[in-house]
């Protein structure tokens, strides 16, 4: 579902139409926004959707009706939903509200599929591979519970690594006999090396080792890994296994997801979980996880899908169903925020229309002058890597004299959101976006002078 530049301007006046449409039937009532101190940066009438030029930054900006004030330069833990998002969820409300089981009849396979197929195209992937979540969370727990493993299998990680990861592998072992193991990647950041990082994997992987679980690029820190480097290790490894002792490289790819531009072929991974209310600026409550073809043979679903039209089949049949799993049979069913669901498509489609490459470039940007500034600054001590080739969109960094949630605090009260690691060791975070402009990161980095 790629669109031009010219055909998604389109795309946003049809989703005004029909917006406008669902309010006239209800007698013109509007929907009561939010009240903002400090004004927002566009906040149109609804059904008139801002201009946009996918090449204007600040076009692109108005698509968002995020506050002026405080300067938020949080993308990576909530989206605020662009207009597109927006039009579609509040069309879609509308319609459930009016007819809620016509509605979703009419709709429910048809925006389904449009949304797979957009999340699909976005990664470069076969529609059939990917599967529709809630979060990160829910994808990599579905994932790694489902797992076929074996008493003395082998699930390795990092201790860079994530809650949910390590819970994640707990359960999965408890469940099955396997065993977590984790190793360091590096042993002060600011000596992090590809290299280094490649050939510690390298060096940890084990005859038993059937999963190798990994988080693209670190809330913790901001690194990045080579993951293209690390699947060339992990197929060196294969070459001497058969099928069912495969080993699997299992990434968590919330924070690499709507920034970076690979596809799932560039990385060369086998299964990938991010949610997309994060960097794709998705709606709220939706993620995807995808799988290789024939790698989702080696995952049982842990809970039944609606999607899958084997399961439903075999089920009035009194039979198992038949075939290995793929994304819709992983899709947990239930019933679903279906608005939300169904307005996954205009924020894949919305990235498109402004190019993944100038996305990325956008992005990398404005954590660039975020490293130089806080560097420049005494005091202030930058965690994430200055490479680019082992950074993204998170800036981490430690002042001098002050804990970060002190720091966070205090840059609140200057009007700056920013956050703390939620790891043991905690650091300060920034992640701005291509919502964000030079001179919000630069008023962050005068609020940081303050406190240095």
């Amino acid at each position: 579902m790629a669109m031009d530049r010219r055909k998604f301007l389109v795309s946003a006046g049809t989703l005004a139409a029909g917006l406008t449409a669902a309010c006239g039937a209800l007698g013109g009532a509007q929907v009561a926004r939010p009240e903002r101190s400090r004004g927002a940066i566009s906040d149109p009438p609804p059904g008139e959707p801002p201009p946009l030029d996918p090449e204007d930054w600040g076009s692109v900006r108005q698509q968002f009706t995020i506050a002026e004030r405080p300067i938020d330069l949080s993308a990576m833990l909530l989206a605020s939903h662009p207009w597109p998002v927006r039009s579609a969820i509040e069309e879609h409300r509308r319609g459930l509200d009016l007819e809620p089981t016509l509605y979703h009849e009419r709709n429910d396979d048809r925006l389904t599929w449009a949304s797979v197929e957009a999340a699909a195209d976005y990664m470069g992937a076969d529609p059939e591979d990917v599967a529709l979540t809630d979060s990160t969370t829910m994808g990599l727990g579905i994932l790694y519970n489902g797992l076929a493993l074996r008493p003395g299998d082998e699930l390795l990680t990092t201790e860079h690594d994530y809650f949910v990861t390590h819970e994640s592998l707990r359960q999965a072992a408890e469940r099955t006999g396997a065993t977590v193991r984790k190793i360091r990647l590096y042993d002060e950041i600011g000596d992090v090396s590809g290299y280094g990082i490649v050939n510690a994997i390298r060096n940890a992987i084990r005859p038993r080792t059937r999963v190798l679980a990994l988080t693209w690029v670190h809330s913790g820190t901001g690194l990045r890994i080579p993951l293209s480097e690390i699947a060339g290790v992990v197929e060196e490894a294969n070459d001497r296994r058969d099928e069912e002792d495969r080993l699997l490289l299992c990434v968590d790819g919330v924070h690499g997801l709507g920034i970076e531009d690979e596809t799932v072929d560039d990385l060369g991974i086998d299964f990938f979980a991010a949610g997309t209310h994060k960097w794709i600026f998705g709606p709220r409550g939706t993620g995807i996880l995808w799988g290789r073809g024939d790698r989702w043979a080696h995952v049982r679903p842990s809970i039944p899908s609606f999607r899958d039209r084997a399961s439903w089949r075999a089920w009035f049949r009194d039979e198992e169903p038949a075939g290995r799993a793929d994304g819709a049979r992983m899709t947990p069913g239930g019933f679903k925020p279906f608005e939300h669901r169904w307005a996954m498509a205009p924020a894949f489609e919305l990235h498109r229309a402004i190019g993944k490459d100038r996305v990325r470039e956008r992005t990398h940007d404005l954590a660039r002058q975020l490293k130089e500034g806080l560097g420049s600054i005494d005091g202030v001590r930058i965690i994430t890597p200055m490479d680019e080739d082992l950074s993204s969109g998170i800036v981490c960094c430690d002042l001098e004299g002050m804990s970060p949630r002190s720091a966070v605090g205090a840059l609140r009260q200057r009007e700056i959101v920013a956050s703390t690691t939620p790891y043991a060791v905690e650091y300060l975070r920034f992640s701005p976006s291509i919502r964000n402009t030079p001179e919000e990161v630069e008023a962050a980095m005068r609020a940081v002078r303050e406190l240095a």
